[in-house]
Protein backbone atom coordinates (compact mmCIF):
# COMPACT_ATOMS: atom_id res chain seq x y z
CA UNK A 1 0.00 0.00 0.00
CA UNK A 2 1.67 3.24 -1.23
CA UNK A 3 1.24 6.53 0.57
CA UNK A 4 -1.39 8.13 -1.91
CA UNK A 5 -3.60 5.23 -0.39
CA UNK A 6 -2.82 4.82 2.76
CA UNK A 7 -4.31 8.94 2.96
CA UNK A 8 -7.08 7.82 1.21
CA UNK A 9 -7.80 5.82 4.27
CA UNK A 10 -7.13 8.17 6.91
CA UNK A 11 -8.99 10.60 5.22
CA UNK A 12 -11.83 8.39 4.76
CA UNK A 13 -11.69 7.82 8.94
CA UNK A 14 -11.74 11.08 9.61
CA UNK A 15 -15.19 11.47 7.46
CA UNK A 16 -15.89 8.43 9.08
CA UNK A 17 -15.43 9.52 12.52
CA UNK A 18 -16.98 13.44 12.14
CA UNK A 19 -20.18 11.66 10.86
CA UNK A 20 -20.48 8.89 13.33
CA UNK A 21 -19.61 11.60 16.46
CA UNK A 22 -20.93 14.48 14.82
CA UNK A 23 -24.10 12.56 13.29
CA UNK A 24 -25.94 12.59 16.49
CA UNK A 25 -24.69 16.06 17.54
CA UNK A 26 -26.71 16.66 14.39
CA UNK A 27 -29.92 14.81 15.61
CA UNK A 28 -29.73 15.76 18.88
CA UNK A 29 -30.26 19.14 17.34
CA UNK A 30 -32.87 18.80 15.13
CA UNK A 31 -34.73 16.88 17.56
CA UNK A 32 -34.51 19.48 19.92
CA UNK A 33 -37.56 22.20 19.48
CA UNK A 34 -39.76 18.58 19.37
CA UNK A 35 -38.56 16.29 22.35
CA UNK A 36 -38.31 19.32 24.59
CA UNK A 37 -41.79 20.21 25.94
CA UNK A 38 -40.43 22.77 28.09
CA UNK A 39 -36.96 24.88 28.86
CA UNK A 40 -35.80 22.43 31.53
CA UNK A 41 -36.53 19.54 28.82
CA UNK A 42 -34.35 21.49 26.41
CA UNK A 43 -31.48 22.13 28.76
CA UNK A 44 -31.26 18.48 29.49
CA UNK A 45 -31.29 17.79 25.84
CA UNK A 46 -28.29 20.30 25.17
CA UNK A 47 -26.39 18.98 27.44
CA UNK A 48 -26.00 15.32 26.30
CA UNK A 49 -24.24 17.07 23.60
CA UNK A 50 -22.80 20.40 25.80
CA UNK A 51 -19.15 18.71 26.68
CA UNK A 52 -18.66 16.88 23.44
CA UNK A 53 -19.87 18.84 20.34
CA UNK A 54 -16.94 20.94 19.72
CA UNK A 55 -14.97 18.69 19.73
CA UNK A 56 -16.97 16.17 17.34
CA UNK A 57 -16.57 19.13 14.97
CA UNK A 58 -12.61 18.79 15.29
CA UNK A 59 -12.91 15.64 13.43
CA UNK A 60 -13.94 17.66 10.06
CA UNK A 61 -11.00 20.33 10.95
CA UNK A 62 -8.65 17.66 10.96
CA UNK A 63 -10.24 15.82 7.61
CA UNK A 64 -9.75 19.25 5.35
CA UNK A 65 -6.49 19.73 6.87
CA UNK A 66 -5.53 16.46 5.73
CA UNK A 67 -7.25 17.03 2.47
CA UNK A 68 -5.37 20.11 1.95
CA UNK A 69 -2.25 19.16 2.67
CA UNK A 70 -2.25 15.37 1.07
CA UNK A 71 -4.61 16.24 -1.68
CA UNK A 72 -4.16 19.71 -2.54
CA UNK A 73 -5.86 19.53 -6.20
CA UNK A 74 -9.12 17.65 -4.72
CA UNK A 75 -9.37 20.56 -1.87
CA UNK A 76 -9.01 22.91 -4.27
CA UNK A 77 -11.33 21.97 -6.99
CA UNK A 78 -13.88 21.20 -4.29
CA UNK A 79 -14.02 23.92 -2.41
CA UNK A 80 -14.11 26.15 -5.47
CA UNK A 81 -16.84 24.20 -7.03
CA UNK A 82 -18.78 23.76 -3.71
CA UNK A 83 -18.31 27.17 -2.61
CA UNK A 84 -21.54 28.54 -1.80
CA UNK A 85 -22.66 25.17 -0.41
CA UNK A 86 -19.96 24.91 2.26
CA UNK A 87 -20.29 28.53 2.40
CA UNK A 88 -24.05 28.17 3.85
CA UNK A 89 -22.63 25.13 5.60
CA UNK A 90 -20.00 27.06 7.39
CA UNK A 91 -22.75 30.06 7.87
CA UNK A 92 -25.22 27.81 9.92
CA UNK A 93 -22.64 26.19 11.66
CA UNK A 94 -21.37 29.35 13.48
CA UNK A 95 -24.70 30.35 14.05
CA UNK A 96 -25.47 26.39 15.76
CA UNK A 97 -22.37 26.89 17.88
CA UNK A 98 -22.72 30.57 18.88
CA UNK A 99 -26.56 29.34 20.35
CA UNK A 100 -25.04 26.80 22.15
CA UNK A 101 -23.22 29.43 24.25
CA UNK A 102 -26.24 32.43 24.16
CA UNK A 103 -29.71 30.64 24.49
CA UNK A 104 -28.56 30.81 28.14
CA UNK A 105 -27.63 33.87 28.84
CA UNK A 106 -30.96 35.07 28.91
CA UNK A 107 -33.97 33.63 31.17
CA UNK A 108 -36.35 35.86 28.66
CA UNK A 109 -38.39 32.65 27.09
CA UNK A 110 -38.24 34.14 23.68
CA UNK A 111 -34.80 34.84 23.37
CA UNK A 112 -33.96 31.12 24.32
CA UNK A 113 -36.76 29.53 21.85
CA UNK A 114 -34.70 31.63 19.35
CA UNK A 115 -31.37 30.28 19.66
CA UNK A 116 -33.29 26.56 20.20
CA UNK A 117 -34.21 27.45 16.39
CA UNK A 118 -30.93 28.34 15.42
CA UNK A 119 -29.52 25.38 16.85
CA UNK A 120 -31.98 23.37 14.77
CA UNK A 121 -31.60 24.97 11.47
CA UNK A 122 -27.48 24.86 12.32
CA UNK A 123 -28.34 20.84 12.68
CA UNK A 124 -30.35 20.33 9.77
CA UNK A 125 -28.83 22.33 6.62
CA UNK A 126 -25.17 20.69 7.21
CA UNK A 127 -26.71 17.32 7.40
CA UNK A 128 -28.77 17.39 4.18
CA UNK A 129 -25.69 19.10 2.93
CA UNK A 130 -23.64 16.31 3.45
CA UNK A 131 -25.69 13.80 1.85
CA UNK A 132 -25.79 16.35 -1.49
CA UNK A 133 -21.68 17.11 -1.73
CA UNK A 134 -21.40 13.00 -1.35
CA UNK A 135 -24.05 12.40 -3.89
CA UNK A 136 -22.40 15.00 -5.93
CA UNK A 137 -19.02 13.26 -5.38
CA UNK A 138 -20.01 9.71 -6.06
CA UNK A 139 -22.52 10.59 -9.25
CA UNK A 140 -19.84 13.54 -10.90
CA UNK A 141 -19.47 16.91 -11.63
CA UNK A 142 -18.28 19.07 -14.31
CA UNK A 143 -14.34 19.36 -14.01
CA UNK A 144 -12.72 19.75 -17.06
CA UNK A 145 -8.54 18.86 -18.08
CA UNK A 146 -7.60 21.70 -15.70
CA UNK A 147 -8.88 20.29 -12.63
CA UNK A 148 -11.17 22.86 -12.57
CA UNK A 149 -15.11 23.37 -11.58
CA UNK A 150 -16.69 24.01 -14.30
CA UNK A 151 -20.58 23.78 -13.24
CA UNK A 152 -22.81 26.07 -10.82
CA UNK A 153 -24.60 25.60 -7.28
CA UNK A 154 -27.54 24.54 -9.23
CA UNK A 155 -25.94 21.92 -10.93
CA UNK A 156 -25.29 20.31 -7.59
CA UNK A 157 -29.13 20.06 -6.84
CA UNK A 158 -30.04 17.31 -8.76
CA UNK A 159 -32.34 14.61 -7.98
CA UNK A 160 -29.90 12.10 -6.90
CA UNK A 161 -27.70 14.34 -4.79
CA UNK A 162 -31.16 15.69 -2.88
CA UNK A 163 -31.98 12.18 -1.98
CA UNK A 164 -28.84 11.89 -0.79
CA UNK A 165 -29.11 15.01 1.42
CA UNK A 166 -32.51 13.47 3.03
CA UNK A 167 -30.75 9.73 3.41
CA UNK A 168 -28.15 11.40 5.88
CA UNK A 169 -30.34 14.06 7.57
CA UNK A 170 -32.66 10.51 8.11
CA UNK A 171 -29.67 8.49 9.37
CA UNK A 172 -28.44 11.54 11.72
CA UNK A 173 -31.76 12.25 13.27
CA UNK A 174 -32.12 8.49 14.09
CA UNK A 175 -28.68 8.55 15.23
CA UNK A 176 -29.41 11.46 17.48
CA UNK A 177 -32.99 10.05 18.54
CA UNK A 178 -31.22 6.94 20.16
CA UNK A 179 -28.20 8.82 21.62
CA UNK A 180 -30.79 11.05 23.71
CA UNK A 181 -32.42 7.50 24.36
CA UNK A 182 -28.90 6.49 25.93
CA UNK A 183 -27.92 9.84 27.27
CA UNK A 184 -31.13 11.16 29.37
CA UNK A 185 -33.66 9.63 32.09
CA UNK A 186 -37.34 10.57 32.87
CA UNK A 187 -39.80 11.56 30.55
CA UNK A 188 -36.96 12.94 27.65
CA UNK A 189 -35.67 9.42 27.31
CA UNK A 190 -39.48 8.20 26.66
CA UNK A 191 -39.66 10.92 23.98
CA UNK A 192 -36.32 9.71 22.64
CA UNK A 193 -37.41 6.35 22.40
CA UNK A 194 -40.59 6.89 20.36
CA UNK A 195 -39.08 9.38 18.19
CA UNK A 196 -36.46 6.67 17.02
CA UNK A 197 -39.16 4.08 16.82
CA UNK A 198 -41.06 6.36 14.55
CA UNK A 199 -37.92 7.12 12.13
CA UNK A 200 -36.94 3.86 11.89
CA UNK A 201 -38.82 2.91 9.10
CA UNK A 202 -38.72 6.04 7.26
CA UNK A 203 -34.71 6.16 7.59
CA UNK A 204 -34.85 2.63 5.90
CA UNK A 205 -37.15 3.79 3.00
CA UNK A 206 -35.04 6.78 2.35
CA UNK A 207 -31.86 5.00 2.20
CA UNK A 208 -32.91 1.96 0.26
CA UNK A 209 -34.02 4.22 -2.08
CA UNK A 210 -31.31 6.44 -2.05
CA UNK A 211 -29.17 2.72 -2.73
CA UNK A 212 -31.08 1.56 -5.30
CA UNK A 213 -30.92 5.20 -7.31
CA UNK A 214 -27.24 4.39 -7.47
CA UNK A 215 -27.66 2.07 -9.53
CA UNK A 216 -28.61 4.29 -11.97
CA UNK A 217 -27.02 7.73 -11.28
CA UNK A 218 -23.26 6.35 -10.62
CA UNK A 219 -21.14 3.98 -11.56
CA UNK A 220 -20.56 2.56 -7.92
CA UNK A 221 -22.20 -0.66 -8.49
CA UNK A 222 -20.78 -1.35 -12.02
CA UNK A 223 -17.26 -1.38 -9.84
CA UNK A 224 -18.31 -3.05 -6.95
CA UNK A 225 -20.69 -5.36 -8.48
CA UNK A 226 -24.40 -5.77 -8.18
CA UNK A 227 -23.53 -8.10 -4.30
CA UNK A 228 -21.32 -5.20 -3.49
CA UNK A 229 -19.49 -7.37 -1.02
CA UNK A 230 -19.68 -7.33 3.11
CA UNK A 231 -19.32 -4.00 3.88
CA UNK A 232 -22.01 -2.23 1.75
CA UNK A 233 -24.67 -4.90 3.04
CA UNK A 234 -23.38 -5.19 6.69
CA UNK A 235 -24.58 -1.56 6.82
CA UNK A 236 -28.14 -2.34 5.21
CA UNK A 237 -27.73 -5.37 8.09
CA UNK A 238 -26.63 -3.09 10.63
CA UNK A 239 -30.03 -0.54 9.65
CA UNK A 240 -32.60 -3.34 9.81
CA UNK A 241 -30.88 -5.06 13.52
CA UNK A 242 -31.43 -1.24 14.71
CA UNK A 243 -35.12 -1.65 14.47
CA UNK A 244 -35.27 -4.47 16.48
CA UNK A 245 -33.55 -3.40 19.27
CA UNK A 246 -35.56 -0.05 19.38
CA UNK A 247 -38.33 -1.72 19.65
CA UNK A 248 -37.10 -3.96 22.43
CA UNK A 249 -35.36 -1.08 24.29
CA UNK A 250 -32.36 -2.05 23.74
CA UNK A 251 -30.04 1.81 23.36
CA UNK A 252 -26.62 1.03 23.46
CA UNK A 253 -26.84 -1.97 20.64
CA UNK A 254 -29.04 -0.04 18.76
CA UNK A 255 -26.73 3.02 19.03
CA UNK A 256 -24.31 0.82 18.04
CA UNK A 257 -26.01 -0.85 14.79
CA UNK A 258 -26.68 2.73 13.54
CA UNK A 259 -23.03 3.72 14.29
CA UNK A 260 -22.08 0.47 12.01
CA UNK A 261 -24.36 1.79 9.19
CA UNK A 262 -22.93 5.64 9.13
CA UNK A 263 -19.54 3.85 8.97
CA UNK A 264 -20.00 0.92 6.65
CA UNK A 265 -22.22 3.70 4.07
CA UNK A 266 -18.82 5.70 4.28
CA UNK A 267 -16.76 2.88 3.70
CA UNK A 268 -18.94 1.84 0.62
CA UNK A 269 -18.65 5.35 -1.04
CA UNK A 270 -14.83 5.27 -0.29
CA UNK A 271 -14.60 2.16 -1.88
CA UNK A 272 -16.65 3.07 -5.15
CA UNK A 273 -14.59 6.09 -5.92
CA UNK A 274 -11.19 4.58 -5.11
CA UNK A 275 -8.52 5.34 -6.76
CA UNK A 276 -10.94 8.74 -7.20
CA UNK A 277 -11.60 11.47 -5.34
CA UNK A 278 -14.14 13.41 -7.77
CA UNK A 279 -15.52 11.94 -10.47
CA UNK A 280 -15.75 14.29 -13.89
CA UNK A 281 -18.92 13.99 -15.50
CA UNK A 282 -17.51 15.05 -18.81
CA UNK A 283 -14.85 13.08 -19.31
CA UNK A 284 -13.75 10.21 -16.69
CA UNK A 285 -9.73 10.84 -17.70
CA UNK A 286 -10.33 14.48 -15.95
CA UNK A 287 -11.03 12.89 -12.86
CA UNK A 288 -9.24 13.74 -9.34
CA UNK A 289 -7.42 10.61 -8.09
CA UNK A 290 -5.12 9.68 -5.31
CA UNK A 291 -2.57 10.35 -7.89
CA UNK A 292 -3.25 13.47 -10.10
CA UNK A 293 -4.53 15.53 -7.11
CA UNK A 294 -1.55 14.31 -4.00
CA UNK A 295 0.99 16.23 -2.49
CA UNK A 296 4.41 15.16 -3.30
CA UNK A 297 5.59 11.85 -1.80
CA UNK A 298 8.05 13.80 0.63
CA UNK A 299 4.76 15.49 2.11
CA UNK A 300 3.14 12.26 2.78
CA UNK A 301 5.81 11.06 4.68
CA UNK A 302 5.81 13.71 6.91
CA UNK A 303 2.32 14.17 7.62
CA UNK A 304 2.37 10.45 8.07
CA UNK A 305 5.09 10.00 10.82
CA UNK A 306 3.04 13.17 12.65
CA UNK A 307 -0.23 11.58 12.04
CA UNK A 308 1.41 8.57 13.66
CA UNK A 309 2.02 10.40 16.39
CA UNK A 310 -0.76 12.53 17.64
CA UNK A 311 -4.33 10.67 16.29
CA UNK A 312 -3.44 8.08 19.23
CA UNK A 313 -3.27 11.20 21.41
CA UNK A 314 -6.66 12.52 20.24
CA UNK A 315 -8.76 9.49 20.28
CA UNK A 316 -7.31 8.63 23.59
CA UNK A 317 -7.89 12.08 24.82
CA UNK A 318 -11.47 12.15 23.36
CA UNK A 319 -12.33 8.82 24.81
CA UNK A 320 -11.61 9.92 28.29
CA UNK A 321 -13.65 13.14 27.89
CA UNK A 322 -16.81 10.63 26.94
CA UNK A 323 -16.11 7.92 29.75
CA UNK A 324 -15.73 11.28 32.27
CA UNK A 325 -19.52 12.50 30.70
CA UNK A 326 -21.16 8.96 30.40
CA UNK A 327 -23.88 9.37 32.97
CA UNK A 328 -27.29 10.16 32.02
CA UNK A 329 -28.90 13.91 32.22
CA UNK A 330 -31.74 14.51 33.92
CA UNK A 331 -33.72 17.94 34.84
CA UNK A 332 -33.49 17.31 38.44
CA UNK A 333 -29.63 18.27 38.76
CA UNK A 334 -27.90 21.52 37.88
CA UNK A 335 -27.16 21.86 33.66
CA UNK A 336 -25.10 23.57 32.20
CA UNK A 337 -26.41 24.92 29.50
Amino acid sequence: MDLNTIWFVLSSVLFIGFFFLEGFDYGVGILLPFLGKNDTDRRVIINTIGPVWDANEVWLITAGGAMFAAFPHWYATLFSGFYLALFLMLVTLIVRGVAFEFRSKDKNPTWRAAWDWMIFAGSLVPSVLWGVAFGNLVRGVPIDGGMHYVGDFWYLLNPYALAGGLAFLSAFTLHGAIFLSLKTRGPVMDRARAAAARLWLPTVILVFLYVTAGYFATDMFTRLGVNPGVVPVGAGVALLLAGWFIRNKRDGWAFAMTGLTIAFSAITIAMGLYPRLMVSSLNPDWSLTIYNASSSPYTLEVMSIVALIFVPLVLLYQGWSYWVFRERIGGDRPLEY
